[in-house]
Formats: C-alpha cells, sequence, structure tokens
C-alpha cells in the first residue's frame, strides 16, 4: 500500500493526539511514504482498515483540541493511520467550520451574531470586542487567541452568546451567555493562561426552562429537577420502565403503539415515526445489520430545545434509542451531537458510561439477552449533517453531503445498512408513548397533530425559553406564556421554524400551531422556532443575515444550491444598497425564480427551504421599496 504522502510530519504532540485515539502505532513514522506490516500482513490496507475510516472525524476532532488546528503533518499521520488518501482527509476536514487547516492561537472565542443574538445586542457586542480585541480573526490576547463572529451556536434563548474553546493536552470549553464584551474578554484571558473554569449549571435551567418544576410537564419533567448524572436520579422518576414494559411487549407491539400513537417527527419533516421502524423491522429476515442514530445536529437558527433536554436528561434519550434498537431489531445505535454543544456532549459521553456499568447498555439489557450499544459522534460545524444522509457520510468518515433518494434510509442508510434516524425531541416522546400507551397519546393534542411539543422561544419576548405544550395553542397562546413580547412590546412579525421556516404578521398570531393549523396558512412548524421581532427591527439585515447563513451553509454538491444561495444573497444585498439591476419589481422577480429552481432542483431540504423565510417577508411586507 502506497500512500504518496507529502513530506510533512507530524510533531510528538500532533501523533499523541491520533494515537490517544487509536492506540499507539505498530512502529514509529518516518513521514514519508511506507508501508507498515504485522504479522506478516497489511496493518492498515485490507478490511480492518476500511472499517476505521469511521474514525475520521474523531480524530480530526482530537488534534484539533490538542494543538488548536490541524496541520498538514497531522493530517498525513492520521490519513496513514487509517489508511484514507490524503486528498479525502484532506476534503474531509475542509468541509467543517469548527476546523481550521492554517494555523491560529490554541483559544478562540466564536461570537454569535445570526438572528437571534442580533435581537439581544450581538452587532453592539461585537463593536465593543472591536474596541477592546480588535478586528474579528484578528490574534488578541498577546497572540494567544482570537475571536470570530459565528453563525448559530444554539443558544439563543440566552442571547447574546459566545463559546469559548481553547485547545491542549486537557482541551477546555465554555460557553458565555448572556455573553458580554467584559465577560467575554475576562475568560479569553482566563483560557490563555491555561485557566478557564467552568459554568454554573443552575444558571442554565433558570434562564433555559422557564417551566422547570411545573406538575403537567411531561418531556420537561426532569429538567432542573433532578441530577442529570446520575441514573438512579433517573430510575427514581420512573426511567427505564418504559424499557422493561417494551421487553414484556415484544418488537411487534412496541411498533404497533407508536404507530397507534400517531406519532410524527419533531426534526421538521413530521414523518409518520411508527411507519419508519415498522419498514426496518420488516427487513430483519434479510441478515442485514439495523442501525438507530439519534440526529442531535439541530443548527437551525433559532433551535436549541434538544440541547437542553440532553444536557437535563440524557437518560431519556437513550431509554429512547435503546426501545428503538429493541424494535427494529438494531443493536447499534450513534447519537450525532452538534459540535457547539460541549455539556450537551459531556452529559451524553457520561450516561452511555453509566448504562454500560449498570447494564443498561452492552450485552443482555436488563437480563433479556438483547444487547444495545450506543457511540457518540461529535458534529464539528456543518448545518448539511442535520439532513440524515449527510449525517450517513460524515458518520462514515467522508464529507458531509447529502444523497439522492431513493434508496431511502430505512433501506440502505448508514453503512448502507436499514437505519431508523429520529431526533432527540421524538425519541423522548416514546417513553411516554409505551407507558401510556399508543392510543391514549393520540388523545393528547389534536387529530393530526399528537402529543407533546417542545417550542423553542427566543427573539423578542420577556422569558425566552424551550416550552412545553400539547399541541393545539395559538401562537398568540405561546408568546404569552413566555411573558409577551419584549423589547419596545410592540410586534412587526414572528419567524416560524427557524431560518428555513417562514415569516408571520400580527394579524395571524390566532393561528394553531399545528402541523395542520400552520400549512393552513403556508408556513410549517419546522423545528419548532418561535422568533418575535419587535417594530425596532430592521427585517432587511434579518433577511441578509439568513441568506448570508445558507450561502455559508451550502454543501456545493448540487448547482441549484450551490449557485443559488449566492445569487439570493446578491439580489438582497443589492435591494438593500438599492443598487438594483433594472427594478425593484425585477430584482423581486429574480428571488422568485431563484427560489422556484433551488426548490425544483436541490438534492436536499437545505436548497428546497433556502428560500422559504426570505419569500414569505418579501410577500408579506414592502420592505426594499
Amino acid at each position: 500500500m502506497d500512500l504518496h504522502l507529502t513530506a510533512d510530519r507530524a510533531n510528538a504532540e500532533e501523533q499523541a493526539a491520533v494515537d490517544a485515539l487509536l492506540g499507539e502505532p505498530v512502529s514509529s513514522w518516518d513521514g514519508g511514504t511506507r508501508q507498515i506490516e504485522r504479522d506478516g500482513r497489511a496493518a492498515f490496507g485490507g478490511e480492518e482498515a476500511r472499517t476505521r475510516r469511521h474514525l475520521l472525524l474523531p480524530v480530526l476532532h482530537a488534534i484539533q483540541e490538542r494543538i488548536g488546528w490541524i496541520s498538514p503533518g497531522a493530517l498525513n499521520y492520521a490519513s496513514v493511520r487509517l489508511n484514507v488518501a490524503p486528498a479525502e482527509a484532506y476534503g474531509v476536514a475542509s468541509f467543517y467550520g469548527m476546523f481550521s487547516l492554517s494555523p491560529r492561537p490554541a483559544v478562540t472565542a466564536h461570537v454569535c451574531d445570526d438572528i437571534a443574538c442580533m435581537t439581544r445586542g450581538a452587532g453592539a457586542l461585537c463593536v465593543k470586542l472591536e474596541q477592546r480585541l480588535g478586528p474579528a480573526g484578528s490574534p488578541c490576547a498577546d497572540g494567544q487567541a482570537i475571536w470570530r463572529r459565528s453563525a448559530c451556536i444554539g443558544l439563543c434563548e440566552r442571547a447574546p452568546a459566545a463559546l469559548i474553546t481553547a485547545a491542549g493536552k486537557t482541551p477546555r470549553e465554555r460557553v458565555i451567555a448572556p455573553g458580554t464584551s467584559e465577560g467575554i474578554c475576562s475568560a479569553i484571558k482566563d483560557a490563555a493562561k491555561g485557566k478557564l473554569p467552568a459554568e454554573a449549571d443552575s444558571l442554565k435551567t433558570n434562564l433555559s426552562v422557564p417551566q422547570a418544576g411545573q406538575p403537567q410537564l411531561r418531556l420537561l419533567r426532569r429538567v432542573g429537577q433532578i441530577d442529570a448524572t446520575c441514573l438512579d436520579d433517573y430510575r427514581r422518576t420512573g426511567g427505564y420502565e418504559a424499557l422493561r414494559q417494551a421487553f414484556e411487549w415484544g418488537a411487534e407491539r412496541v411498533i404497533r403503539e407508536v404507530i397507534d400513537s400517531r406519532l410524527l417527527g419533531r426534526g421538521g419533516a413530521a414523518f409518520p415515526t411508527g411507519k419508519k421502524w415498522e419498514a426496518v423491522y420488516l427487513q430483519r429476515h434479510f441478515g442485514r445489520p439495523h442501525y438507530v442514530i439519534c440526529n442531535a445536529d439541530e443548527s437551525e437558527p433559532g433551535t436549541f430545545k434538544d440541547r437542553l433536554v440532553m444536557e437535563g436528561d440524557p437518560f431519556a434519550v437513550l431509554e429512547g434509542m435503546t426501545i428503538a434498537g429493541f424494535a427494529v431489531g438494531a443493536q447499534k445505535g450513534y447519537v450525532y451531537v452538534r459540535g457547539e454543544y460541549p455539556l450537551a456532549t459531556e452529559r451524553l459521553n457520561h450516561a452511555i458510561k453509566a448504562a454500560q456499568a449498570q447494564k443498561l447498555l452492552g450485552e443482555d439489557i436488563l437480563g433479556r439477552g438483547f444487547r444495545f450499544d450506543v457511540e457518540l459522534r461529535r458534529g464539528a460545524g456543518a448545518y448539511i449533517c442535520g439532513e440524515e444522509t449527510a449525517l450517513f457520510n460524515s458518520i462514515e468518515g467522508y464529507r458531509g453531503e447529502p444523497r439522492n433518494k431513493p434508496p431511502f434510509p430505512t433501506q440502505s442508510g448508514l453503512f448502507r445498512q436499514p437505519t431508523v434516524v429520529n431526533n432527540v425531541e421524538t425519541l423522548v416522546n416514546i417513553p411516554e408513548i409505551i407507558l401510556c400507551g399508543g392510543a391514549a397519546y393520540a388523545k393528547i393534542g389534536t387529530s393530526y397533530s399528537t402529543g407533546y411539543r417542545l417550542f423553542c422561544v427566543s427573539g423578542h419576548v420577556m422569558r425566552p425559553g424551550v416550552y412545553e405544550m400539547s399541541y393545539g395553542p395559538t401562537l398568540r397562546q405561546v408568546i404569552d406564556i413566555a411573558g409577551g413580547v419584549g423589547g419596545t412590546g410592540r410586534l412587526q412579525a414572528v419567524l416560524l421554524g427557524g431560518a428555513a421556516g417562514s415569516f408571520v404578521s400580527p394579524m395571524e398570531l390566532d393561528i394553531p400551531l399545528t402541523f395542520e393549523g400552520t400549512r393552513a396558512i403556508g408556513p410549517t412548524l419546522g423545528s419548532g422556532v418561535v422568533m418575535p421581532f419587535d417594530d425596532s427591527t430592521d427585517l432587511k439585515q434579518v433577511l441578509l443575515r439568513i441568506a448570508a447563513f445558507f450561502r455559508s451553509e451550502t454543501c456545493g454538491q448540487c448547482v441549484p444550491c450551490r449557485v443559488g444561495t449566492v445569487r439570493q444573497e446578491e439580489v438582497l444585498q443589492r435591494l438593500a444598497r438599492r443598487e438594483t439591476i433594472g427594478s425593484v419589481a425585477e430584482e423581486n422577480n429574480t428571488l422568485q425564480e431563484i427560489a422556484q429552481a433551488m426548490r425544483d432542483a436541490s438534492i436536499c431540504g437545505l436548497g428546497q427551504t433556502a428560500s422559504g423565510a426570505i419569500l414569505s417577508a418579501t410577500n408579506r411586507w414592502n420592505l426594499f421599496s
């Protein structure tokens, strides 16, 4: 096996980062072309090596966390250890926003300036940081740190927000939210000195789940009320009783109860969960491995509900996954967590180990002869990896680009095997369905939108946070329960469903927040985002930020999305500057044509929905006259 590498060699720190994850190398590596042999056979050249490519993303994380960037030498060393062509490894590393392929200081401050943080003063915060630290992207703290403007980091309820990362042998991360210039500068200095104190958990619960402790809660009932790191606390509050019941019922009845519940996926697509499980279960006789994936890569601006569940009730996520694995005949599951969620990652890693220790994961779970293992994969800053087939490629060690459908994931998913993909909110509904029964669950909410729903309320409201309700409240009621309109108190618009959703006007506040209720007037619930804007907000700037987000996050695989998102942003910029090509009406027609092309011809939902919020606003209001 010849890997024609460059002459760049990994230093000791870089090799140690890779070896800590993959194990000690067979022999020392000289940085050039070589064939490593063990017991007379290629150590990294056969089937054993090919099965290790799925470790590429964790290896890249290990390098980035150790030295602060991914050097050519480190990438070469990782390529040899995993038997991945260096060009392919480079293609993967360059795909993700959290990785740097050029030298940068060990400490990085990611300061969000996306739409939710815009409503809470992110613009003024960045101006102050520029005054104190210099322009974004330039070294600060005596060259030991750098600060950058960032897209949404999933802390919308605590805006404006920042994430500080510090590379080293013991990498550290800390959220600063709500953020001030003083707090961020202080954290940067602490990190540069090797001191980055953790944030108090009590602050997270008080700010993020205003309903915490209320008796009517089901999905959020444990958040802030038990020790999220204690498996015994989880079991004392009913944890794993649903899994016991599932074992008593058997796989077929579990699937039937989920079908009877009429549970629709909570990630945005609203596909019937039970039907998805059934499609995988019916392939059990073909001898192929099945997989369960928890899609926890919520990267939609304005969305943060899954983060709160993972941080506050991680064992519920694992129990829901285990029930899914039992129902569809899977022995392996993956949780794909958003890269900007350090606490959620920590809590889930701890929960997996605790569940394994008490025989609630692994072999012979609860003495029932069922085996199910869960592995965590951390994303690296790519919104597109929330699309299920892009997520498969990311886990497998490839660029996170979507696949064409068909075949669908239930037929050919992860590693080309039948796969169930559900998001966090969907999975934590599963124990509720098992314990109360599918028919009873179906009576909660409306006939089409059944069960409980988490709403991510941010922007101009008095009490931003995650709110749990059964389906059926109006948009007005959701805003009222969050304390009413904040800011000036005068509502201008509400964004539903996040950046890929739609704007509605103050005249439409009485629409019921159900799948059928929102579709009746055009918008969709999407990921459950409710983001009001007061009348001081410049909606043109909000639309420009949404357009910049999609232009940045397109994977570039298909022409309609790759080119369309750029042209869409260019049109909006011309309209905002009053430098139109032709009339305003002609530019608006161009926007419509670009949107139509993206909807009709894009491979995945990113391109198909990238124009939704923008057109909903320009069609409702004459913003660029």
